[in-house]
């Protein structure tokens, strides 16, 4: 059996419901990890060098907001990955509330707060999901609303025409 990752998502726009809520695993933040992701893509001082990063606001190094967005990803893939997206079309209302430091464990939340059938494609449905990554202190290190495009039980054709 293959990584379930990649299997094609099974729940389509029929069969979410508003007020679903769900959770993620805790993953551990490790400084390794937190130096390798801003040194490849957000190299500023706070993230990738530990002695400077003591003189900033923060007091030691921080993930990149980058970096907590990719380790969100990750996590929500693993608890929202059977629900059949077309794509993501936005964020709302994205807040970096706290810092995620090395050492932190964190974990994502989900509620789908809105369903909205599509009036000019039957092939899709709008998902307004609420989510949070949360720290082990109880603490909403980001909060945000996603809007994505899911495909309807009729709707899987998934050419790219599908999605104009």
């Amino acid at each position: 059996m293959g990584d379930p990752a990649l299997a094609l998502p099974h729940r389509a726009f029929e069969d979410l419901a508003v007020g679903e809520k769900r959770r993620s695993r805790d993953k551990h933040v490790e400084l390794g990890e937190v130096l390798d992701f801003a040194r490849a893509y957000d190299p500023q001082w706070f993230h990738v060098d530990p002695e400077l990063a003591r003189q900033s606001a923060f007091g030691g190094v921080v993930a990149s907001g980058i970096h907590v967005m990719a380790m969100w990803r990750i996590l929500d893939h693993e608890i929202n990955g059977d629900i059949d997206f077309v794509c993501g079309i936005g964020w709302d209302e994205l807040r970096l509330k706290h810092a995620v430091r090395p050492g932190d464990t964190i974990h994502v939340t989900s509620e789908i707060i809105d369903l909205r059938p599509s009036n000019s494609n039957t092939a899709r449905g709008t998902a307004i999901t609420r989510y949070a990554v949360i720290n082990q202190r109880g603490e909403d290190a980001v909060t945000f609303t996603s809007i994505n495009l899911v495909y309807t039980r009729g709707g899987r054709d998934r050419s790219a025409d599908s999605i104009r």
